[in-house]
């Protein structure tokens, strides 16, 4: 044992019995289905429709007021002509104020075959003078103000509880006479009152000449907003049918060049998938072969140790072809548990399994401890650096100790008899850092980056292996977002044996983001 600062661990220690169980499945959130787009056809067609649906009654009830407007002002122009007609009969002689209305004039005046005509005039004491003694008086205000100065006002107001239409004007008696600007003129009332079923009938067929026509244009148009949108679809459509018609097999890209400019980034991101899952298939299917090459080789052995055992009669001869077929049954052993622990690791994103806090040191004390034995069998001095400070990072701690132990195993099978294998956590920048030195013969730069690739391993070597070792620690690192580096031993004085250093370099921990332990 070097004097370095270390903890030896000399057998499994207590941390053991109180190992984190593994966390239970946790399913993904069912998305709300508010958030479902049921149909993109129906979507456009809701947002289309409805504005139009909406400003329909606005445009009924624009029209209705603009009908009323433009009705009403033929109308208003004839009662103030009877008006100008009824002032000119108005008269003040001896400072006696008449109206001469000749009987036929007054017939005239009120003669219509639809509506009912009104009049009023009144001396300037409010005396009547001829007309309708019940019509309603006008009251004080701008319009009234207005008539007082000659001009004709109106007004709508109602007689004996009939909605009429009155138009009034005060007439100046005597124009001529000077006035001081306290004397009030002597003005006359003369107002003419018509009900509205003239106005209104004519307003209804204002709003009948632009509404019916609309109630027949609406339903063309909805036919022709749906038509084009069936037409504008169409694409999708097609580009539906030639992907259901494509072979299982056909992972090929969709050529954008024939669908709409508008789905072309839709298109471009489903070829990226198709070629990320041809890759995929790719690689499963290479990784079938290569699993399958491997497995062959102890298989074969077994077998032909087997065989051989079953003609020996020798007792020696037979122990020597079981122990064969035992090494062989160990190796294969091996492969399948590195193929199952591969499987685990890269299946763990898709297995709902959410990190949590892990006491890294804990984790690496822990494992550390598991391969005490082996270190013992190999004669290899295997120890374990605590860091000074607690160290916790987001993780799987089942995951994490999968990763450090492909680490020492494959320290362990390359350091030479009477090395050693540090196993070493720490802080460096506020990140945790988790190191496995050892003392064996090291890895070359050209090829530290192969030695993640499965079932590859370094020409030359005499170690035997799967080459599946440090493939499960690439993948463990990527799902937690660590770096992993590959130097030579620092510490190491051998040029025969320059040693090598892994390290892991995890991103520090977002408490927000960490599920409760």
């Amino acid at each position: 044992m070097n004097d370095r600062e270390r903890e030896l661990t000399s057998g499994p220690g207590p941390g053991l019995d109180d190992e984190p169980a593994e966390p239970l499945y946790v399913p993904p959130n069912p998305e709300p289905d508010e958030n479902i787009r049921h149909s993109l056809f129906g979507e456009i067609l809701d947002w289309m429709l409805a504005p139009l649906l909406l400003l329909w009654p606005m445009s009924i009830a624009i029209t209705y007021l603009v009908a009323k407007s433009i009705a009403n002002q033929p109308f208003d122009d004839a009662l103030e002509d009877r008006v100008t007609v009824l002032s000119q009969q108005v008269r003040s002689v001896d400072g006696r104020v008449t109206a001469q209305l000749p009987a036929r004039a007054a017939d005239i005046l009120r003669a219509d075959d639809v509506d009912s005509v009104y009049f009023l005039i009144t001396g300037p004491a409010g005396e009547h003078l001829d007309g309708d003694r019940d019509l309603p008086r006008p009251k004080p205000g701008s319009a009234d103000d207005a008539a007082r100065g000659g001009a004709v006002a109106f007004r709508n107001d109602s007689f004996h509880g009939i909605p009429v239409r009155v138009a009034y004007s005060y007439l100046n008696l005597d124009p001529l006479r000077e006035r001081s600007d306290a004397a009030a003129p002597e003005l006359a009332l003369v107002q003419v009152a018509e009900t509205l079923d003239k106005r209104a009938h004519l307003a209804n067929e204002i709003i009948k000449g632009v509404i019916l026509p609309q109630f027949i244009i609406l339903p063309v148009i909805l036919a022709l907003v749906w038509f084009a949108l069936s037409r504008g679809l169409t694409p999708l459509a097609d580009l539906q049918e030639r992907i259901r018609a494509r072979p299982q097999d056909d992972l090929s890209p969709i050529d954008p060049r024939q669908v709409p400019e508008e789905i072309s980034p839709l298109v471009g991101s489903f070829n990226d998938m198709l070629e990320r899952l041809a890759q995929t298939i790719e690689m499963q299917k290479r990784f079938i072969a290569d699993a399958a090459h491997q497995m062959k080789t102890p298989l074969a052995g077994m077998r032909m140790q087997s065989e051989l055992a079953l003609r020996q009669i020798d007792p020696d001869e037979i122990r020597r072809s079981l122990e064969q077929v035992a090494k062989s049954s160990e190796s294969a052993t091996r492969l399948v548990n590195q193929l199952l622990a591969l499987a685990r690791a890269e299946n763990q994103p898709q297995a709902g399994l959410a990190f949590g806090e892990v006491d890294l040191p804990r984790v690496a004390r822990e494992t550390v401890q598991d391969w005490v034995q082996a270190s013992f069998a190999h004669q290899i001095d295997l120890g374990f650096e605590p860091p000074e400070e607690a160290v916790h990072i987001a993780g799987n701690p089942m995951m994490l100790r999968e990763l450090l132990s492909n680490l020492i195993d494959n320290a362990l099978r390359y350091t030479p008899t009477g090395g050693s294998v540090t196993v070493r956590v720490r802080l460096e920048h506020e990140r945790a850092l988790l190191e496995v030195e050892d003392t064996g013969p090291g890895i070359a730069p050209a090829e530290r980056e192969r030695v993640f690739e499965r079932f590859y391993r370094i020409l030359g070597s005499n170690t035997q292996g799967s080459g599946l070792g440090l493939a499960i620690v690439r993948e463990i690192a990527q799902q937690h977002g660590a770096e992993i580096d590959i130097f030579n031993n620092p510490r190491s004085q051998s040029k025969k044996y320059p040693g090598s250093l892994f390290r892991l370099t995890f991103p520090p921990p977002a408490h927000d983001a960490i599920d409760a332990p």
